[in-house]
C-alpha cells in the first residue's frame, strides 16, 4: 500500500507535497485571472486533474470556490466550461466545506436577463443535487423555469428537475404534480412530453408516490399509443418499477404483453431490453409462466433479431434460481422428462440454428440447465448441449471476424462450465478441442489453448498421448514472428505445461527452446518462462530466464530476472529429493537455500520506491525460513541416533514425571521445532492478510504454505511432544472440496497421506522411536518434492488499491512535536482517499476502513504522579465507509501526563465479506503534552510558598545558639 501523504491541512509552505498542492492551485488561479479568453478556458479544464492528484478538502474548497467566482462574473462559455468541470468531478462535491457559499456565488447568476446563462445555472444546480438537496430557492427556481418560454431553459429544468427528484423526497413528491400536468397538457409540444416523462423514474420515495406515478405511466402508454411515446414511457415504467421494487412482476407482466401483442419492431425490442435489465437485477420474481410466455414468443416469433433477444433474456435466467423454479413449479414435474418442457424445446430447435448468435443463446440454456438441476436425469441434455458446443466450436474456428470470436468466447466458456460440473464429459470435449486446433484461425487457436488449459487445471485429462499433437502445431507455429503467432505460443506452452505437471521430457523442453530461438521476442520467452514458474516446471524456466538476462534494458529487470533464475534453480535442487535418504535430503536442502539467499539478495536490488516488490520479497523470505525449519527439523530426528540420551535420563524422566525426557535433548529440539512451524504458519497468516490486491490462486497458495506448517507441527506434538491430547478431527479432509489447481491437488494427497501416517503411529512405541522420526522425515521431503508454484501474483498485480491519510492537526515539520495542555483533549481529525488501478474491485471491493489509533508515552518531564494507568495510553477503533472513495472521521485523545507522545494511525479494510486485511499504511505524529498555565501557576506558588517556611524553620535553630 502506498505510504500515507502529507496532510494537506497544515498551514502552506510547510512540507513538499503541500507546497506541490497550492503551488498547482496558484498557477490555475494566475490563468483565471489572466485578460485571455483563452488562457482562462485552458485553467478551467485542468482542474479535474489538480482534484484527481490532491484529492483532499482543503484544496478542493478552495478550487471550487475559485471556480464559484468564475462562473458568477465569466462569459456563458466559462460558465459552460466550469459546469463540465464541475460534472467530471461529481464525486469530489461533498468535500466542499463552504457549501453556502459555493451555492450562493452560483446561484447569483440565475437572476440573469439571458436565458443561456439561466439554463448553464441550472444544469450546474442539477449537477450538484447531491449536496444540496433541501435548497428551497433551488427547488422554487426550477419550477418557475419549467414555465419559460425558452426551450434551452426549460430543457435545462428538467435536468435539474431529473436530478433533484433523484436525491430529495421532498422535491419529487412538490413537482409530481406540476410534471403530471405538463405531460397531459394540451399546450405542452411531443417532444418536450418526450422529455418530461423520463423524470417519473425517479418517483419511488415512498410507497403512494410511486403509486401514483404507475397511474400516470398507466395512462400515458394508452392514451399516447404512438412508437415514441410508447418506448420511452415503457422504459421509465420499468426503471420506476426497478427502484420501487414492489411493482416488478407486474412490470414483467406488462412488458411480456407487449412483447407478445403490439406488432411493432421497435416496442418489442425495447420489450426485451426491459426484460433483461430485469432478469439481470431481479431473476427470483419470475414465475415459471414468465418464463413460459416468453418461451411461446419465442418459439413462434419469424425475427431473428427478435428471437435472438428472447433467447438471451432466458438464457440469463438459466443460470439464476429461476430455472429452479421453472422446473420445480411445474405441474406433474414428477412425471414429465426434462425434454418436454418448451424451455428445452427451443434451446435444442436453437442450439444447429444458421445464426452463430441464436445457436450460442441455445447452447448456454442446456449448458446452465445441465449444471444447475444436477438432481434430474438429464443426460440426454448433457449429450444434446455437448453436440452443440462441438458444432458451434467448428463453425467460429474457421471463422476470423470480431462476431464468431464473442461466440467461441461463449462457447468456450460453456465448455469449461459443463466439464466442472459434469466431469465425464471432459474427454470428449477435449478431443473436439484438440481436433479443431489444427485447423483454426489464429485468434480462435489462442482462445482454444486457454479453453484447454482451463480444463486440465481441474482434472487431470490431458493424456500423454495428447502431447504429441500439442508439439505438431507448436512446431509448425514458431515458424512465423507475427504478434498473434506470439501470443499462441505462450498460449500452447501453457498447455503443454499444464498437461505435464510431473516433469517436462527433454524432447518438449528442446521443442520450445528451439521454437522460441528461431521466432520469439525476449517478451514471449518471458512470458513462457513464468507460466513455467506458475505450473512448476523450474528447470525449463531457470533456462529461459537465464536466456533473457543479457537482452534487457535496465539493472532492474536484470536483477529481477537474476532472482528469478535463482528461486527456479532452487526449486529445481528440491526435485532429486528421495525418501528414506536424509542425508541428501540435508544437501539439497542447504543448495537450494543457497540459490534462494543469491536470489533474495537480486530481488532486493530489483525493487524501486515505486515498486517494492513487498510481497514478492515476503513470499521469499518465508520460504528460505520454511526451508531452513525443515532442515533443522531432519537434523533433529538425526539427533535421536547421532546424540543418545545421558545415563541420568531415565531418572530425570521418572522425577519431572515426563517420560519424553528419557530420550535426552530431543524433547526440548522438538519442542523449539514445533514452535519454529507455529510462528512460520502465523507469518504466513500476516502476509495472507497483508495482500487485499492478490488473485485468489495466489492467496490459495499462500494458504497452502500456511497449512504445510501448521501439518508438520501438528505431526510433531501428536507423534513425540503430547501424544494423548492429540486430536485428528479438525485436520481430517473435510470430503473432496473442488480444487482448482494440479499443484493444490499434489498438496492435498501429502497432507491426507501425512495425516494417516501419524494417526497410525500415534501412541505406539512411546515416548519416540525412529519410526516416529522417520514420519517426520518423510513428511517433510514429501512437502518438498511437490514443485512450489510461483502464482499470478508474484508476477503481475491486476488489481491495485492504495490508501492515503491526511492527518489534521499536522506538524509544521515532522519531526516537530504538536503541543497540547494536559487537561485538554486533542481532537485528531483522519481523512483518507482510496485510490485504485485500472481494474478496481476486480477480485475484491472495500467494504470500510477500520482506523486503529493509539498513543505510547516516550518521554516523561515533570514530576511522577501516580496517575491511574487508563490515562497513560490511548487505543481507540472505528470503522469508517468510504463515499466517492473519500472518508473522514474523528478521535478525542486524552495526554495527562506531561512529556512526548507518539501517535500511531494505522488503516486496514474490510472487505464486503466480512474479512479484515491489513493493508495499511501506518502514520505517526509526535504530541508534547504541557501543564497547564493555571496548574502551573498554583504548583509555582505553593513551591515559593514552602521555600520562606523552611528557611523560616532553619532561622530559628540557628537562633537559640
Amino acid at each position: 500500500m502506498a505510504a500515507s501523504g502529507k496532510s494537506f491541512l497544515a498551514d502552506a509552505g510547510y512540507g513538499e507535497q503541500e507546497l506541490d498542492a497550492n503551488s498547482a492551485l496558484m498557477e490555475l488561479d494566475k490563468g483565471l485571472r489572466s485578460g485571455k479568453l483563452g488562457e482562462q478556458c485552458e485553467a478551467v479544464v485542468r482542474f479535474p486533474r489538480l482534484f484527481q492528484k490532491y484529492p483532499f478538502p482543503i484544496l478542493i474548497n478552495s478550487a471550487f470556490l475559485k471556480l464559484a467566482d468564475v462562473f458568477r462574473v465569466g462569459n456563458n462559455f466559462l460558465r459552460l466550461c466550469v459546469l463540465k468541470v464541475t460534472q467530471q468531478s461529481e464525486k469530489h462535491l461533498e468535500k466542499i466545506l463552504n457549501v453556502d457559499e459555493f451555492v450562493k456565488r452560483v446561484f447569483s447568476v440565475i437572476h440573469s436577463n439571458d436565458p443561456v446563462a439561466r439554463a448553464i445555472t441550472l444544469r450546474m444546480l442539477g449537477s450538484m443535487a447531491s449536496i444540496i438537496p433541501e435548497r428551497k430557492n433551488a427547488h422554487h427556481s426550477i419550477r418557475q423555469s419549467l414555465d419559460s418560454h425558452d426551450n434551452v431553459e426549460v430543457e435545462a429544468a428538467i435536468f435539474a428537475a431529473a436530478n433533484f427528484s433523484a436525491q430529495s423526497k421532498d422535491f419529487a413528491v412538490g413537482i409530481c404534480n406540476k410534471i403530471s400536468e405538463m405531460i397531459q397538457g394540451l399546450a405542452t409540444p411531443v417532444d418536450l412530453k418526450l422529455k418530461l416523462i423520463p423524470i417519473l423514474q425517479h418517483m419511488h420515495h415512498d410507497a403512494s408516490l410511486a403509486s401514483s406515478s404507475r397511474q400516470l405511466l398507466q395512462q400515458l402508454v394508452t392514451s399516447y399509443p404512438s412508437t415514441k411515446m410508447v418506448i420511452v414511457t415503457l422504459h421509465t415504467f420499468t426503471l420506476l418499477a426497478a427502484s420501487s421494487l414492489v411493482d416488478i412482476p407486474k412490470q414483467i407482466q406488462l412488458l411480456l404483453q407487449y412483447l407478445k401483442n403490439d406488432p411493432r419492431k421497435a416496442v418489442k425490442r425495447l420489450a426485451i431490453q426491459d426484460l433483461r435489465l430485469l432478469a439481470n437485477k431481479t431473476p427470483h420474481t419470475w414465475s415459471r409462466e414468465n418464463i413460459q410466455a416468453l418461451c411461446e414468443s419465442a418459439l413462434n416469433t419469424p425475427y431473428d433479431s427478435l428471437k435472438m433477444g428472447m433467447l438471451s433474456v432466458l438464457s440469463t435466467l438459466s443460470g439464476t434460481i429461476a430455472i429452479k423454479q421453472y422446473f420445480s413449479s411445474a405441474p406433474g414435474a414428477a412425471a414429465t422428462t426434462a425434454r418436454s418442457f418448451d424451455l428445452i424445446k427451443l434451446a435444442q430447435e436453437c442450439c444447429y440454428h444458421n445464426n452463430r448468435g441464436i445457436a450460442a443463446h441455445g447452447v448456454r440454456i442446456l449448458t446452465n440447465v445441465s449444471a444447475s438441476c444436477q438432481e434430474k436425469d438429464l443426460l440426454p441434455l448433457e449429450q444434446d448441449a455437448v453436440f452443440g458446443l462441438e458444432a458451434l466450436l467448428v463453425l467460429c474456428s474457421q471463422d476470423d471476424s470480431p462476431g464468431a470470436q464473442a461466440t467461441l468466447k461463449i462457447t468456450l466458456t460453456c465448455m469449461v462450465k459443463l466439464v466442472k460440473c459434469r466431469p465425464h464429459l471432459s474427454q470428449s470435449v477435449v478431443e473436439s478441442l484438440l481436433a479443431q486446433l489444427h485447423s483454426a484461425q489464429d485468434n480462435a487457436r489462442i482462445l482454444m489453448c486457454h479453453c484447454l488449459a482451463a480444463i486440465a487445471m481441474q482434472l487431470p485429462v490431458l493424456a500423454d498421448g495428447m502431447l504429441g499433437d500439442l508439439m505438431d502445431l507448436y512446431k509448425l507455429i514458431g515458424q512465423s514472428a507475427t504478434d498473434k503467432k506470439q501470443e499462441l505460443l505462450v498460449s500452447l506452452a501453457t498447455v503443454i505445461f499444464v498437461s505435464s505437471q510431473k516433469a517436462l521430457s527433454t524432447e518438449i523442453k528442446t521443442v520450445i527452446k528451439q521454437q522460441l530461438e528461431n521466432a520469439s521476442n525476449g517478451w514471449t520467452a518471458y512470458r513462457i518462462a513464468r507460466q513455467a514458474s506458475r505450473m512448476g516446471n523450474h528447470d525449463m524456466a531457470r533456462e529461459l530466464y537465464q536466456s533473457l538476462l543479457t537482452q534487457v534494458a535496465s539493472e532492474h529487470f536484470y536483477f529481477w530476472l537474476n532472482s528469478l533464475k535463482e528461486f527456479s534453480h532452487a526449486e529445481q535442487c528440491l526435485t532429486g529429493l528421495q525418501e528414506d535418504n536424509y542425508s541428501s535430503a540435508l544437501s539439497c536442502i542447504a543448495e537450494a537455500l543457497k540459490s534462494y539467499h543469491k536470489g533474495i539478495a537480486s530481488l532486493t536490488a530489483a525493487s524501486t520506491p515505486l515498486n517494492p516488490l513487498s510481497f514478492q520479497c515476503g513470499f521469499v523470505k518465508l520460504r528460505i525460513d520454511l526451508l531452513q525449519a525443515f532442515s533443522q527439523l531432519i537434523c533433529t530426528c538425526n539427533s535421536l541416533k547421532t546424540s543418545p540420551p545421558p545415563a541420568i535420563a531415565t531418572t530425570i524422566a521418572m522425577t519431572s514425571g515426563n517420560d519424553l525426557q528419557r530420550c535426552g535433548r530431543i524433547s526440548n529440539q522438538m519442542k523449539h521445532s514445533m514452535e519454529e512451524f507455529r510462528n512460520l504458519a502465523t507469518r504466513y497468516g500476516d502476509l495472507y492478510q497483508s495482500s487485499f490486491d492478490a488473485d485468489s490462486a495466489t492467496l490459495r497458495n499462500v494458504e497452502l504454505q500456511q497449512q504445510s506448517c501448521l501439518l508438520i507441527s501438528h505431526a510433531i506434538e501428536a507423534l513425540i511432544l503430547d501424544p494423548e491430547s492429540a486430536s485428528f478431527q479438525e485436520y481430517s479432509s473435510n470430503g473432496t472440496a473442488h480444487v482448482e489447481s494440479e499443484y493444490e491437488r499434489r498438496m492435498m494427497s501429502v497432507f491426507n497421506h501425512v495425516l494417516e501416517e501419524v494417526e497410525s503411529l500415534n501412541r505406539k512405541y512411546a515416548p519416540v522411536s525412529y519410526l516416529h522420526t522417520a514420519c517426520l522425515c518423510n513428511a517433510v521431503i514429501a512437502l518438498l518434492k511437490v514443485p512450489l508454484s510461483f502464482q499470478r501474483y508474484f508476477f503481475q498485480k491486476l488489481q491495485s488499491t492504495s490508501i492515503k491519510l491526511a492527518l489534521s492537526p499536522s506538524p509544521r515539520n515532522p519531526a516537530e512535536p504538536i503541543a497540547v495542555q494536559n487537561n485538554q483533549q486533542l481532537a485528531l481529525k483522519v481523512e483518507g482517499v482510496v485510490q485504485h488501478g485500472s481494474k478496481p474491485g476486480l477480485f475484491r471491493k472495500i467494504q470500510s476502513v477500520c482506523l486503529n489509533v493509539s498513543s505510547v508515552l516516550q518521554s516523561k518531564s515533570g514530576q511522577d504522579y501516580k496517575i491511574p494507568i487508563d490515562n497513560m495510553t490511548n487505543e481507540m477503533e472505528q470503522r469508517v465507509e468510504p463515499h466517492n472513495d473519500y472518508f473522514s472521521t474523528q478521535f478525542l485523545l486524552n495526554f495527562v501526563i506531561l512529556g512526548t507522545h507518539n501517535i500511531t494511525v494505522e488503516s486496514s479494510v474490510i472487505d464486503s465479506n466480512g474479512i479484515v486485511w491489513k493493508t495499511g499504511p501506518k502514520t505517526t505524529i509526535f504530541v508534547k503534552s504541557l501543564e497547564d498555565p493555571y496548574s502551573q501557576q498554583v504548583r509555582l506558588q505553593q513551591q515559593q510558598g514552602q521555600a520562606p517556611s523552611q528557611q523560616q524553620q532553619q532561622r530559628s535553630a540557628y537562633s537559640r545558639f
